[in-house]
């Protein structure tokens, strides 16, 4: 339940037991998530170990930004579907551009898995000095739409807490 803390939790359901805050995710269902926790109990690691591992957090406001960064997940979705529209308005069948866009980056997503490189050295590692990718993050990411997702990020975290 985000933005709601565990002493809301015990007074909502009348309860001195034990109460875990959890953020489970879809892909918990292929045992491939990292589920943030609070706090941390042996119990709910080894349930959520199986399931692709647990990250406890030491307090509820290290949980709440956690909870922040979940709530990005949907904005990846609509980027690609964004990207596919764009190439369906320059005359690429719909379908086409989907599959293309999907295969692109489930490719590079592979590449989160090595955790030897920061995710700003896997971006370096995809472009090519003055090369396509490099044009489009430093136009299209600039510093105002970094400062417009930190702004968001802000006020979701807000509403968090």
């Amino acid at each position: 339940m985000a933005g709601v803390s565990i002493s809301e939790l015990r007074r909502s359901i009348d309860t001195g037991a034990p109460v875990v805050r959890a953020i489970p995710l879809p892909a918990a269902r292929e045992r491939r998530s990292v589920t943030v926790i609070h706090p941390s109990r042996p119990a709910v690691e080894s349930l959520f170990d199986a399931l692709g591992g647990a990250l406890p957090v030491v307090d509820e406001a290290a949980f709440d930004v956690y909870s922040t960064l979940t709530g990005t997940l949907t904005v990846h979705y609509w980027y690609l579907a964004t990207l596919t529209d764009w190439a369906s308005r320059q005359g690429i069948p719909p379908e086409g551009a989907a599959r293309y866009i999907r295969s692109l980056f489930q490719g590079v997503g592979r590449g989160l898995d090595d955790d030897t490189r920061s995710l700003r050295q896997l971006a370096g590692d995809h472009e090519t000095p003055n090369g396509s990718n490099e044009r489009i993050r430093t136009t299209w990411f600039d510093t105002s739409n970094a400062e417009a997702l930190t702004k968001a990020l802000d006020g979701l975290l807000a509403h968090l807490r």
